[in-house]
């Protein structure tokens, strides 16, 4: 992402223990980074300093593919896997739609509380999933939160727009086993 020449202004860098990096609010606030958010660091061919957001599940790639597949192969429903900024994985609906487009901060909300949400029915409060959904809406959604080493790291998200359809218990557990086998998967 090509930010605009206005938040290009020099920025701080400090030598103690260890390396710090003070990156401009604007920046931040832009690229959604938050104290603490491991980041990349590139040099280019022209000896430019690049800085990307670290995506520990994003490690899983291909992984997490299959596995959104094999999840969505089985429960019949649209499965998204996602890190804390963006899906990341999806099987059962268009990728262009899903893949790599940025998460709603309602979904980032649930994803901090550490709990399974459950929308049962088509009359069930449901949960934005995307940044710019389009009032896309789905009739039942399950979003577990995958969590390695006590931290949020994405989630498993199963979404339906059947009206008919219904997601209980099986969709949940089913979704909760996936989050935390992925969860343990980042821990090793």
């Amino acid at each position: 992402m090509l930010l605009k020449n206005a938040f290009l202004r020099p920025f701080s860098v400090h030598w103690w223990n260890s390396f710090t990096v003070v990156i401009p609010k604007e920046i931040r606030r832009t690229l959604r980074i938050r104290e603490g958010d491991p980041l990349e660091i590139f040099t280019d061919k022209e000896g430019q300093v690049i800085l990307k957001k670290y995506s520990p599940i994003g490690e899983l790639g291909e992984f997490a593919k299959e596995y959104a597949e094999s999840l969505h192969q089985s429960s019949g429903h649209i499965t998204c896997i996602s890190d804390k900024d963006t899906i990341i994985a999806v099987s059962g609906a268009s990728k262009r739609d899903f893949l790599e487009k940025q998460i709603s901060s309602e979904l980032e909300k649930v994803l901090e509380e550490k709990q399974p949400y459950l929308a049962k029915t088509s009359t069930d409060k449901k949960v934005t999933i995307l940044l710019d959904q389009n009032d896309k809406k789905f009739s039942s959604e399950v979003i577990v939160p995958i969590i390695a080493e006590g931290d949020t790291i994405g989630s498993v998200i199963f979404l339906s727009m059947d009206p008919n359809a219904k997601m209980g218990e099986l969709e949940s557990k089913l979704a909760q086993s996936a989050a935390g086998f992925l969860g343990k998967q980042m821990e090793q």
